[in-house]
């Protein structure tokens, strides 16, 4: 690889990545399909979106997938997340932001997301049984599973996050919020 090769905004030297929904739409609709399933399955055990999105967000993080974690910052915002709890997620563990449910939930998605790591799975269920039922335990972990197939697509396509106009300070962040998705990723997970 030669180090003086011309970089893009991305630091790659090749600037071009495959968008893999483009590239690819009958299995990226499938996914989506996926997607849609996995939302009716976590509405139907009764979990909000709040957590729904706490998971997405959570996982987005670990994965460091800037797309997913934009669209559903946004998508938390818009159901009623509050920006101190968003800013601490990252360290959930370490605050007394969370309820017990979510924290179940988030352990699980972690767990998820890092299956090697058996000790953690085996944690994250034996608390996940203190809070959540079956029905909800499967959803959780439908939710992190799909999120991470989408954090997959998003980060081996490169999708970009592009600026917006910048809202005035009395525009709230819920407003914000409602901005459109970035392209090309138009759906996400449990958008």
């Amino acid at each position: 690889m030669d180090r003086n090769a011309p970089r893009d905004v991305n630091g790659t030297t090749d600037g071009r990545r495959v968008y893999l929904d483009k590239q690819s739409p009958a299995a990226y609709r499938a996914l989506v399909h996926t997607a849609d399933a996995v939302r009716a399955t976590a509405a139907e055990a009764g979990l909000d979106r709040i957590l729904v999105e706490l998971v997405n967000l959570r996982v987005s993080q670990i994965n460091g997938c800037a797309s997913c974690l934009d669209v559903h910052t946004r998508a938390a915002l818009r159901a009623g997340e509050t920006t101190r709890r968003l800013g601490v997620l990252p360290a959930w563990r370490d605050t007394e932001l969370f309820t017990a449910r979510e924290r179940a939930a988030l352990a699980l998605a972690e767990a998820t997301t890092d299956p090697a790591d058996r000790l953690a799975q085996d944690r994250a269920y034996r608390a996940a049984r203190a809070v959540l039922d079956d029905e909800e335990i499967s959803a959780v972990i439908w939710v992190a599973i799909a999120i991470n197939a989408f954090n997959r697509v998003s980060i081996l396509s490169r999708h970009p996050v592009r600026a917006t106009a910048t809202p005035s300070p009395a525009v709230s962040a819920t407003a914000s919020a409602s901005a459109s998705a970035p392209a090309p990723l138009p759906v996400d997970a449990t958008a």
